[in-house]
C-alpha cells in the first residue's frame, strides 16, 4: 500500500502551509502529495483563502526530489484541455515524470455560478470529460492536429514540448458513475480514483471498472486503483476526541455535535478513525480490495503531528 496526503487547497491554504506540507511529507517519508482544484471554499466560507493550483503544484516539482504529486481532480467545466495539456506536459517534464494530471466532470454548482461557468447535466459533463481527454492526448502528440467537436475545435494546432513518455502524462480520473465514469476511467486512466465510499460499495464499483475492461479489450491491471479518505486518528480515545473538536471548527457539517459524536459521524462516512492499531485494521480491509495507494484526506493543517503519528505508527505495517 502506498500512503499520500490529500489537501482541499481551497479551504484556507496558504503558500506558508502548503510549502511546510511539501517539506513534511518528503521528510516522513510519504509516496505522494495530492490537492483539490476548485476556485473558492466549497464549504461556503468565502473568506477563506484558496492556493491557485499550477504554481503550488510547481512548488511540489521544485522543492521534493521524490513526491508523485497531482489534482484530484480538474473539472473540465471550468478547466479547457488546452490548458491542462500543456500545464501538464511542463510539469511532467519539470518533475521527471513525477507529476499525474487528475480529471474530473465537474460537480460545485455554487462555484459555477459564482465564476460564471455553466454546469450541465450529468450526461453533457460526461460527455464533455470524455472529448476534453481526447483533446489533451491529441496535443500530446507533438504533432499538428485538427479536431472539430461538439465543445472544442482544433486547427493545425500543435503544441510542444511533449510529454517524458510517449502515452503522454497518466491520467487520474476520479468517481465512482458505474456507467459512464467507470468506462471512461477503463479507456483512458492510468490510476481510478475512488471517493466518498464505503468499504462495502467499493467492491460494486471495481467489478464495474472491471467490466467495461473486458468490453473495451483493457487488462485491468494496468490501472492504479486508489481511495481518496479522510482520517481521525489518535493515541487514544482522548486525543481522538481532541482531534474531533479541532475538526468542528474546519467542517461546517459538523457543528453542533460532541467529539463522541464527530467520531460516529465520521465512521459512517467511511473515515480511517481510531487509534493506530484500529486505523492499520481498517487500511488492511481496503488492501484486501484491491486499493493500491491511499490518499489521505487531510482538513487540519495546524496539527501536523497527526502526519508524523501515521508516518511512524500506521505506515511501517505496510512496508514491503
Amino acid at each position: 500500500m502506498k500512503f499520500g496526503i490529500m489537501i482541499e487547497a481551497q479551504e484556507n491554504v496558504t503558500w506558508e502551509r502548503w510549502l511546510q506540507l511539501i517539506d513534511l511529507c518528503e521528510t516522513l517519508g510519504f509516496e505522494s502529495l495530492w490537492r483539490s482544484d476548485h476556485l473558492t471554499s466549497v464549504m461556503g466560507i468565502a473568506e477563506r483563502e484558496t492556493l491557485a493550483l499550477w504554481p503550488s503544484l510547481t512548488a511540489v516539482a521544485l522543492r521534493s526530489t521524490r513526491l508523485v504529486f497531482g489534482q484530484l481532480v480538474s473539472p473540465v467545466t471550468f478547466r479547457h484541455p488546452v490548458e491542462l495539456a500543456q500545464n501538464a506536459a511542463a510539469l511532467d517534464r519539470l518533475s521527471s515524470g513525477r507529476y499525474r494530471l487528475g480529471l474530473g466532470a465537474g460537480w460545485n454548482e455554487r462555484e459555477h455560478r459564482a465564476f460564471g461557468f455553466s454546469l450541465p447535466a450529468v450526461s453533457e459533463r460526461m460527455d464533455r470529460l470524455e472529448e476534453a481527454i481526447t483533446v489533451i492526448k491529441l496535443l500530446w502528440t507533438g504533432e499538428p492536429v485538427s479536431f472539430s467537436g461538439r465543445f472544442y475545435r482544433l486547427e493545425e494546432a500543435q503544441m510542444r514540448p511533449t510529454p517524458l513518455r510517449p502515452e503522454g502524462v497518466p491520467l487520474v480520473i476520479g468517481g465512482g458513475g458505474e456507467k459512464r465514469l467507470l468506462r471512461i476511467a477503463a479507456k483512458y486512466a492510468s490510476d481510478w480514483n475512488a471517493v466518498s465510499l464505503q468499504p462495502d460499495g467499493y467492491a460494486a464499483k471495481r467489478a464495474a471498472l472491471e467490466r467495461h475492461c473486458a468490453e473495451l479489450g483493457r487488462d485491468p491491471r494496468e490501472i492504479e486503483r486508489s481511495w481518496m479518505v479522510g482520517h481521525l486518528i489518535g493515541r487514544d480515545e482522548r486525543e481522538l476526541r481532541e482531534r474531533a473538536a479541532r475538526l468542528q471548527r474546519i467542517l461546517v457539517s459538523l457543528n453542533g455535535l460532541s467529539p463522541d459524536e464527530v467520531v460516529a459521524r465520521l465512521r459512517e462516512r467511511g473515515w480511517l478513525v481510531g487509534t493506530p492499531a484500529e486505523v492499520i485494521e481498517q487500511v488492511r480491509a481496503r488492501a484486501a480490495l484491491g486499493v493500491d495507494r491511499l490518499m489521505l484526506q487531510t482538513f487540519d493543517l495546524e496539527d501536523l503531528e497527526t502526519l508524523g503519528l501515521i508516518a511512524t505508527q500506521v505506515i511501517p505495517a505496510f512496508a514491503d
